[in-house]
């Protein structure tokens, strides 16, 4: 309809300007006797259309802000059709302000064109404000605004009411449940104030068991009558259970659901039920500072409301329990953590107090072994090394037979008892149990003689008889621990004249070509083998009753070791690891009541050429450079023992030096500094109390002209860094204790030639 009657206004419109084109009418009569001028008036209608024009371009810009901003109005395309019936009447005024002066054709088209849509569009604008009028009375846009914002103001306020109650509750009970560290007492608590502000009917707690196959019920609110309350126990793959530990929030139970039934107490019948899952965490979790990858242990909590046709769980309650859960949940480990970081204090509290006893057992171990090793350096190596400097100066007297051989001996067995001492020293301070072996060139045969006259000795005093057997083809000159071997053959002399009271000692030595045809024997890997130059020597001692002696027969040879099980002591066993770091081996044979009665030792050796005695350990005299070089040197000697200070300057002037001596590192650096006399040669002890060797050559480093003095270090010390050491601190040379005559002499020696 709207489209037929637009149709017939513009066929109209058409035919009206066709007949004004053909008619022309007549102009009005404006030469008037009026005030008003042509002029004025056309002036006037030109400024009113212009300011018509701008009101009507200015409304539909405030309409248009209106709509945009405006989200009640239900009519918005009625305003954008009367915004455009404005925009075109406003056109139509401005177009109207250039008629006024002469003026084209193409704007006189543009007029009544304007003029033709503003009719055009002001015509529908009408006909639709007929139709729409009624509807727009019916709008009520200020009551539907008022109704919109109070029903939002409504729902915020009610949600502001519900979160202030939310915080309140839960305030509330958290303030409650923090008020113990203990599990159980959080766990009564969370039941009891969740009964009084939710007004539940019970409530429950199940934990899961120690394998996780089944939930038990640990808490309740409504204690049962019956015994086995906390027997109750549901299976973990319950279908509830696994939804209500797979879910998040809060999850409404089925009224059929068995962890329902059971959380109900003994009511028949009873009404919604609600269940959540609350974490439960350890200590252990959180090892090394990150949680550990494990799975997760949930408690489950379940809240039975009373039996009620109008009573539901409302989005207000379950919000409280879900804050609830998690609050408890926190509250639970929280005491979980505090009861394990207990138990860990107190286990390491026991730590620290096993810890103080272990340090204190340490303590008094360390004193006592600083005790003992002050023992054995003042009472036993120190004596021993006085005497094994002084027997070093009557080896070069003029001595008879008998007197060389007793003073040879005296000087091998303080030798032996100086090396078992340093070796207990060594073991004591350093912790090791085994020993650094003194390898080098001696003649055994010497040895094995100066073996069997201290055998001899021990055996006479003892009442026993004595004999020796060597046989020809063992080797004299090898290679070895020389001391040691002299100390394991006296200990088994030693270990034989305990077990007896009377008898005849037979030592025998022989070079044992077939020890490898020996089947079953302990000793059986060694060979001897002159062609690659290491020989197998056996020593076989052994022991006779004197009512069965025959000194016409010979001895009786070597039996089969039966030492096996066999306690031959700490001593003995001692020997085994000297020997078996030798590459030998040694055993020993009881008699009948359990003593030894024959000790065998093989022992292999490298065998070394023929070479001038004075190039061999042990030989008896001891070639020494000429005492020329010596002669008149002045020497500074440094020592705290008194004993070894004395015996030391008078082996130096034995060899015609001028010896002066002083008892600590302050007493040196004052007499250097202060004495007329320049020193040569500064003899220094290492491990002095006051001032060590050490500091004392560094000192002298510092003043001393050119390479005088000359430092040389003097020492009982047998670590193997001893020598860089003293390199290091500017010494040309070392002397190990015993000092004696002959190692002085080659020591000082070669340090002034080296000089």
């Amino acid at each position: 309809m709207s489209r037929a009657l637009c149709n017939g206004v513009l066929i109209l419109s058409l035919h009206f300007f066709a007949c004004a084109a053909e008619i022309e009418f007549p102009q009005c009569n404006c030469d008037s006797d009026s005030g008003w001028s042509v002029e004025s008036i056309l002036e006037c209608q030109k400024v009113s259309d212009f300011l018509i024009a701008a009101a009507y371009f200015s409304i539909p810009i405030e309409l248009l802000y209106f709509v945009t901003c405006s989200n009640l109005f239900p009519f918005k395309w009625v305003l954008f059709q009367f915004g455009a019936f404005i925009v075109l009447c406003g056109l139509t005024h401005f177009l109207n302000v250039f008629t006024y002066e002469p003026h084209s054709f193409i704007l006189m088209l543009a007029l009544t064109m304007s003029k033709f849509l503003t009719a055009l569009v002001s015509f529908l604008t009408a006909i639709t404000l007929l139709t729409l009028i009624p509807q727009l009375l019916r709008v009520k846009v200020r009551e539907n605004f008022l109704r919109i914002k109070a029903h939002e103001l409504d729902q915020e306020v009610g949600q502001m009411k519900r979160q202030e109650e939310a915080s309140w509750h839960v305030r509330m009970l958290t303030q409650e449940i923090r008020k113990s560290l203990d599990r159980h007492t959080i766990l009564y608590t969370t039941l009891v104030e969740l009964s009084k502000t939710l007004e539940l009917q019970n409530c429950a707690v199940w934990m899961p068991n120690e394998d996780n196959t089944r939930i038990n019920l640990t808490h309740e609110l409504r204690l049962r009558s019956s015994s086995d309350v906390y027997r109750l126990s549901i299976p973990f793959d319950d279908p509830d259970v696994m939804e209500v530990r797979k879910s998040e929030g809060v999850k409404i139970l089925r009224s059929d659901s068995l962890l329902g039934s059971a959380s109900s107490g003994e009511v028949d019948e009873a009404g919604p039920v609600a269940a959540i899952r609350m974490p439960l965490l350890k200590v252990s979790d959180f090892k090394g500072g990150t949680p550990q990858v494990i799975e997760t242990c949930y408690a489950i909590l379940v809240l039975v409301l009373p039996r009620d046709d109008f009573r539901i769980w409302s989005p207000h309650e379950l919000e409280i329990v879900e804050v609830v859960a998690d609050q408890v949940a926190v509250a639970l480990s929280h005491a979980a953590v505090l009861e394990e970081s207990q138990l860990m204090r107190d286990k390491l509290a026991e730590q620290n107090r096993a810890l103080h006893q272990a340090k204190q057992n340490v303590m008094m171990a360390s004193e006592a072994r600083n005790a003992f090793q002050r023992v054995m350096s003042q009472g036993m190596r120190r004596p021993i090394h006085s005497i094994l400097g002084l027997l070093s100066m009557m080896q070069q007297e003029n001595l008879t037979p008998e007197q060389r051989l007793v003073i040879d001996t005296m000087a091998k067995t303080g030798s032996v008892i100086s090396t078992l001492i340093n070796d207990v020293m060594e073991i004591s301070t350093i912790n090791r149990e085994h020993f650094a072996l003194e390898m080098r060139a001696f003649h055994l045969h010497s040895m094995i003689k100066e073996a069997a006259s201290v055998a001899r000795c021990l055996c006479n005093f003892r009442g026993f008889g004595f004999g020796v057997q060597v046989e020809n083809l063992v080797p004299d000159r090898v290679v070895g621990d020389e001391r040691r071997i002299f100390h394991v053959i006296l200990h088994m002399v030693g270990n034989l004249l305990n077990g007896c009271d009377e008898g005849y000692v037979t030592l025998r030595i022989w070079s044992d070509n077939d020890v490898g045809d020996r089947q079953g024997q302990r000793w059986a890997p060694w060979q001897s083998n002159f062609s690659s130059g290491c020989a197998c020597v056996k020593f076989e001692i052994g022991i006779k009753r004197l009512q069965s002696f025959d000194s016409s027969s010979s001895v009786q040879l070597s039996r089969r070791p039966d030492s096996e099980g066999f306690d031959m002591g700490l001593s003995f066993s001692m020997c085994n690891k000297l020997v078996q770091l030798m590459q030998g081996n040694i055993w020993a044979v009881p008699n009948s009541q359990g003593h030894p009665e024959m000790m065998t030792l093989v022992l292999r050796f490298q065998l070394q050429p023929i070479m001038p005695n004075s190039e061999l350990r042990g030989s008896p005299k001891h070639h020494l450079p000429t005492s020329s070089v010596l002669k008149g040197l002045k020497v500074l000697v440094t020592d705290d023992d008194g004993v070894n200070r004395v015996v030391t300057q008078k082996l130096l002037e034995k060899l015609g030096c001028c010896v002066s001596s002083v008892s600590s590192g302050t007493q040196c650096l004052r007499s250097l500094g202060t004495s007329g006399t320049p020193f040569q040669l500064v003899i220094l002890e290492i491990y002095m109390p006051d001032m060590n060797g050490f500091e004392v050559a560094k000192r002298i480093q510092k003043f001393r002209s050119g390479c005088w003095p000359l430092i040389v270090a003097l020492t009982a010390s047998v670590e193997e860094d001893m020598w860089e050491k003293c390199v290091q601190v500017g010494m040309s040379g070392l002397i190990q204790k015993p000092v004696l005559l002959h190692v002085l002499k080659e020591e000082l020696f070669r340090v002034l030639q080296n000089t």
